[in-house]
């Protein structure tokens, strides 16, 4: 910043003036924070919350007191100050905030920005409270997931790794637990390799399936005590349960996830979809894009979204490479392989005209 627009900023603070985005003036936009207490975890150590907003919207922010000015483009202006007003608002509901939040505000404000719906990372209807820790959705598409979570009996979230389909429906069915809405968990996935043979493992059952369902069992030590994961393991609270041992069952009082749906049959997919009992909920979660079955076999997860459209209780929710809440580099990834997809879709719609 040159020394000169450093100093018409300092004097904005001084006065408290507010620049005024709805009237379109480039001056800078004043935000005021009334609890100075909380101002620390706003700001975050030596501003780095702050900067971190700097660097992803290309604003510049400068603090003085329990006041930030704000310079930059109107649309960035209001940006920053939707997410920095909704981690102010978490931090006065007693919630954290991790860098991992202030991405999460950055994206919310922008999908509102964008003609979305506003989402806010304090709102208390996505909240996901849990034993160790509280979870909030970290873009538009994960607060609708979890609010979908929360009302229907069976949901679909659909798309690429890392944005946070299983996590979050795990987060739910702990709280459903804990809460005693539901009696049980139980965790469902095939048992299919990702594009290599591992041959036989070593072990009783629990030891052959527990290396498919290791995330599943990540996200459960993230989110209760270790020890009563592994009492609540032995009572059955908690139940793994292998696709191949499902058939027959009612699952009745139960939070089911089936995680990697997209290498299920479509003889597994509906056996599993016609478990649910009374009092039961059901999250399938997958990403199409990463079948592993053999060539030619056809996903029970891609054929349920077309069976199931439309049916009462049934929800579908579609995540993109915005929601990916990874490493950044995730998020090029899996961006790169779609435009790379979308190519190759329209060189083969090209070679089918006369």
């Amino acid at each position: 910043m040159r020394s000169d627009e450093r100093r018409a900023m300092t004097t904005a603070l001084d006065r408290g003036d507010d620049g005024g985005d709805d009237g379109g003036d480039d001056g800078p936009l004043i935000l005021a924070y009334d609890d100075n207490r909380l101002l620390t975890g706003l700001f975050g150590e030596h501003d780095r919350n702050l900067a971190r907003i700097e660097q992803q919207l290309g604003v510049r922010l400068t603090s003085r007191g329990n006041r930030v000015a704000v310079e930059g483009g109107a649309d960035a202006r209001q940006t920053a100050r939707h997410a920095l007003d909704d981690l102010y608002a978490r931090l006065k509901k007693g919630l954290d905030v991790s860098p991992g939040d202030v991405d999460g505000a950055l994206r919310m404000a922008q999908g509102a920005r964008d003609g979305g719906e506003r989402e806010s990372v304090a709102d208390d209807k996505t909240l996901i409270r849990t034993r160790k820790r509280d979870i909030s959705p970290r873009s538009p598409n994960q607060a609708r997931y979890v609010r979908e979570l929360k009302a229907h009996e069976l949901v679909f979230g659909l798309g690429p790794a890392g944005t946070g389909k299983t996590y979050l429906a795990v987060a739910v069915a702990v709280s459903e637990l804990v809460s005693g809405r539901v009696d049980r968990i139980v965790l469902s996935r095939p048992a299919v390799e990702a594009g290599e043979r591992l041959g036989f493992l070593p072990g009783d059952l629990r030891d052959k399936i527990d290396p498919y369902l290791r995330p599943l069992y990540d996200a459960l030590y993230d989110m209760m005590p270790g020890d009563q994961v592994m009492k609540r393991l032995e009572t059955g609270e908690i139940e793994i349960a292998p696709l191949a041992f499902m058939r027959g069952r009612t699952l009745a009082n139960a939070y089911v996830i089936v995680d990697e749906a997209q290498n299920t049959t479509p003889v597994q997919m509906k056996m599993l979809l016609t478990r649910l009992g009374e009092g039961s909920r059901m999250a399938v979660t997958g990403d199409p894009s990463q079948i592993d079955l053999p060539p030619g076999a056809r996903s029970g997860l891609t054929e349920a979204v077309e069976v199931l459209a439309g049916v009462a209780g049934v929800s579908f929710v579609y995540f993109d490479d915005k929601d990916v809440v990874r490493h950044p580099m995730v998020t090029r990834v899996v961006r790169a392989y779609a435009t790379r997809g979308q190519v190759a879709a329209g060189r083969a719609e090209r070679t089918k005209e006369p």
